[in-house]
């Protein structure tokens, strides 16, 4: 049960987590107490957190040229009056075509860093929020079974769990809508499971696992240890092994 006001939410009592098998098949519930993940959600704090990495990642190297460094004299084009023409300066001015721009960006470093205990209280508030928004689920035995890395193992276990938690399914028709054919039906449903993201969390680094999922669209695979408020928020769905929900709850909420 959650309790809003304008910024925070307060997440009370048990959350069910579902629990499938490699093959997308049921196999029971995890109960996890809101409190272990702080039992808040402050959508203020996580969008200043999420801002923040997206503003340390833009390389800000943008430029423009300003009117002292694009070609061409800086001698006055013609006199001040008796021309009849309206008074101008230079051919460099920002007011004729290949002139310089007046107060354009330049080369500037855009990162800045939030208090880490923030930070990290943001990253489970945002963990906490997918488990409140039914949008984690939890693989039993998530693992590559031949020696080398298998994209085609990972990417079947992923699409029997988006057919078992429904991500293909359609919102009803509009009351007095034309219904859909069936094959475009079909259509909206093979781009909605082409258009699912997926956050794959797992105990510790697995390079098998992660060379087989690192070329499939839309997946990231990262050990929890590794997550953040980001990284979580980004992808639709969250799916962690049962090692990796351990390792998060032993973690502390500060």
């Amino acid at each position: 049960m959650a309790t809003e006001n304008s910024t925070v939410a307060e997440v009370t009592g048990a959350l069910d987590v579902p629990v499938f098998n490699k093959a997308g098949e049921p196999a029971g519930s995890v109960s996890v107490n809101a409190t272990e993940f702080g039992g808040k959600i402050n959508k203020q704090l996580l969008h200043d957190v999420v801002l923040m990495f997206e503003a340390n990642q833009r390389a800000g190297t943008h430029s423009t040229l300003r009117r002292g460094e694009v070609a061409g004299s800086t001698k006055k084009l013609f006199r001040q009056k008796g021309t009849g023409n309206a008074r101008v300066g230079n051919r460099r001015t920002n007011k004729r075509r290949g002139g310089g721009t007046a107060k354009g960006p330049k080369p500037r470093d855009y990162e800045y860093h939030l208090p880490r205990q923030a930070v990290r209280l943001a990253t489970r508030m945002a963990i906490l929020s997918k488990l409140h928004d039914k949008e984690a689920l939890i693989v039993d035995g998530l693992s590559v079974s031949s020696d080398i890395p298998k994209t085609k193992e990972v990417a079947a276990t992923l699409k029997a769990l988006a057919k078992a938690v429904k991500v293909d399914e359609l919102p009803p028709v509009a009351e007095g809508a034309t219904p859909p054919t069936e094959q475009e039906i079909a259509v909206q449903k093979k781009r909605k499971l082409r258009q699912a993201t997926w956050l794959i969390g797992t105990a510790g680094l697995d390079s098998k696992l992660h060379k087989s999922a690192r070329n499939i669209r839309g997946v990231e695979l990262l050990p929890v240890a590794q997550f953040n408020a980001y990284t979580v928020l980004k992808q639709k769905r969250l799916v962690l092994t049962r090692a990796a929900l351990d390792e998060l709850r032993k973690k502390k909420s500060s």
